[in-house]
């Protein structure tokens, strides 16, 4: 008993329940062991089948023959609540590897780039579609592409669950990961709300630390109802979702020139990069930096939600092909009629 309580064999239960719970269809010991080995997780397929057995106990995973197994709804919960201690600075460390795993290519608008993954229940499309679109055309988003799709299909390795419909739109680490491929380190921050006066950044309002978290900020906040993105985007005033960032004061004119060029990619984000040790939205900046604050990617989602549209999100989820995305107001033609096909 000593053993199963024990740390160790929580974190690889934790691990294995990650790779089910991303799954379609059961998985076999030895498939496991070799997900696990692509996270650094070093398991045999004969360890992996002692964890599964302990896992069946608790009633964690459920077994189907020779197929493998799937993850049960305790299982998801226990996921979901386990080791909550690992998982502060858990979304640093998600920033980081998708900033490192963006290979966008700003001549070329092509490669891969981060996105959030929101669900809506697919009977809301619509609705959610049109509360959107003022947010997309105030220019709210990091980028107006987004990516669709139907219950059962991905969305990267995303699955779209059952009576829902999957919605990709750019994630705002898309700037931290050009950023880093041009010589630019950026150090991300702060999650928060940020006020809009007059259409311009006046203060943060709420801020969330990224390196103490286990959640995405953003979540939280559209969880809350504690934004106003389609006040923001329609009058000027309002608040609206936004990330706070520092990069190296030597580094300014490269990070100008490398935005610069993302905008005219179809990428943007930035709301206001501020000078070398001065504060930026009241916020203070370390010695030698400067204080970067870019739109957060869901404040669309946020809008939808404002509108009374329930949503699911995944901020910061995975990456998807650029050129795969397709614009926002091509979407909308799609779901208007209702019986038009969605397009992936």
């Amino acid at each position: 008993m000593v053993l199963y309580d024990s740390t160790d064999i929580k974190r690889k239960l934790s691990a294995i329940l990650r790779v089910l719970s991303e799954a379609r269809e059961p998985l076999g010991a030895r498939i496991i062991a070799r997900q696990l080995e692509t996270q650094g997780i070093s398991l045999s397929e004969r360890a992996v089948r002692y964890h599964l057995q302990l896992m069946d106990e608790r009633g964690l995973t459920q077994g189907f023959g020779r197929d493998g197994r799937l993850i049960t709804p305790a299982g998801r919960e226990e996921l979901k609540n386990a080791l909550v201690s690992d998982k502060v600075g858990f979304v640093i460390s998600k920033i980081e590897l998708l900033a490192f795993a963006t290979t966008f290519d700003i001549q070329k608008c092509c490669g891969f780039v981060p996105v959030n993954i929101s669900f809506f229940p697919r009977e809301k499309l619509g609705a959610a579609v049109e509360a959107m679109k003022v947010a997309f055309n105030a220019g709210l988003c990091v980028a107006d592409r987004v990516a669709v799709a139907r219950e059962g299909e991905r969305l990267g390795d995303t699955v779209v669950p059952p009576g829902k419909v999957g919605l990709a739109t750019v994630c705002s680490i898309s700037v931290n990961g050009t950023l880093l491929r041009n010589g630019v380190p950026m150090d991300s921050r702060f999650g928060g709300v940020l006020e809009m006066r007059n259409g311009k950044p006046l203060r943060f309002v709420e801020l969330i630390s990224y390196a103490g978290s286990s959640v995405d900020p953003s979540s939280v906040f559209i969880r809350g109802r504690m934004t106003s993105v389609r006040e923001a985007a329609s009058r000027g005033d309002g608040k609206i979702l936004a990330n706070f960032r520092e990069i190296p004061a030597p580094c300014r004119p490269l990070a100008e020139a490398a935005i610069q060029k993302l905008r005219e990619a179809g990428v943007g984000g930035l709301v206001i990069m501020g000078q070398p040790n001065e504060p930026v939205c009241e916020i203070p900046v370390g010695l030698n930096r400067v204080g970067v604050v870019l739109l957060g990617g869901l404040n669309p989602v946020a809008a939808a939600e404002e509108a009374g549209v329930q949503t699911e999100n995944r901020a910061m989820s995975t990456t998807l092909e650029y050129s795969a995305l397709r614009p926002f107001g091509e979407l909308a033609g799609t779901v208007y009629p209702a019986a038009a096909p969605l397009v992936s």
